[in-house]
């Protein structure tokens, strides 16, 4: 589509002389060379096919490329608009923000960074909301912000948004999208892994139900903690989810590691997860399943 698009024209020359032919455009003769006024941000390049798409039409499409079907990281903000219903939405936990419990160097620079950067207090947003007409508890992760990493306000978000289903009886369905913990923080982030897992097995002694929502990427302690404790876990397509990454496990073992090891299709093979679920027909299942669970 684009080949040739901005290639200079180029002019036959003479070598045994220094002077240009008739037929050669002279220097001062050429009209000031125009360059295409493309504004940042308008065009995408897939990684998976190198294609380039219309920003906007991507959007149409829930951000998932036309061409491959790849599907593109989605910011917070996007996944709640296109999961919840319109109007119903309310933020929980809004203006909670980390500390350095450790004092380390730099961290509070980080952290300023991170918001500044995704527009974001902390990596996961949590609030109430409905899905085709069922009431929900909802906590998404944002990979912008440090890589949603899990520390500890993550990790009181989703045990206060659990607890809170808890106690009004309600479905908790959450979007992973995580490196795994903060290590800025130590235990006190490795203890989240717990903390959320303690609330979510409360929420399920209860009779009641969580879905969890694999996408890319779900690793390290969010994948060993409540990323697999749902009574259904579904993932979108491509997604990566792991422990550890591929290169530390063949080093670790001194094997090569299978074709697509680590994606949600392959997870879905050996029995790690429930189903892969296209974007476009992500909302409509999980409101069957809300709906299931409600009869």
């Amino acid at each position: 589509m684009f080949n040739g698009l901005f290639k200079k024209t180029k002019y036959l020359t003479v070598n045994s002389s220094t002077s240009k032919p008739d037929y050669e455009e002279k220097d001062e003769d050429k009209a000031p060379e125009q360059k295409p006024n493309i504004p940042n941000g308008m065009w995408i390049k897939c990684d998976n096919c190198g294609k380039a798409l219309y920003k906007k039409d991507l959007e149409k499409h829930s951000m998932v490329c036309p061409s491959c079907n790849s599907h593109f990281r989605m910011t917070a903000q996007e996944r709640i608009y296109s999961i919840i219903d319109e109007g119903t939405f309310r933020q929980l936990d809004r203006n909670m923000s980390s500390v350095n419990p450790l004092d380390i160097e730099g961290y509070e620079q980080k952290i300023e960074r991170a918001r500044k950067d995704s527009n974001l207090k902390e990596a996961v947003i949590t609030g109430t909301g409905k899905i085709n007409g069922h009431d929900i508890v909802i906590g998404v992760m944002d990979s912008r912000f440090m890589m949603a990493s899990m520390g500890s306000v993550v990790g009181e978000k989703l045990t206060r948004a659990v607890e809170l289903a808890t106690k009004n009886r309600l479905p908790v369905v959450i979007f992973t999208a995580s490196g795994g913990a903060r290590m800025q923080e130590g235990m006190f982030s490795l203890m989240q892994m717990a903390k959320v897992s303690a609330a979510i097995s409360r929420h399920n002694e209860a009779g009641l139900f969580y879905t969890a929502v694999l996408t890319d990427p779900t690793t390290g302690g969010v994948t060993a903690s409540f990323a697999m404790l749902g009574d259904v876990i579904l993932a979108e397509p491509g997604a990566l989810i792991g422990f550890a990454g591929k290169r530390v496990i063949e080093q670790t073992i001194k094997q090569s590691l299978p074709e697509g090891f680590q994606t949600a299709e392959f997870l879905l093979n050996h029995g790690f997860i429930d189903k892969v679920v296209p974007r476009e027909n992500l909302k409509d299942t999980l409101g069957l399943l809300l709906e299931y669970h409600q009869a």
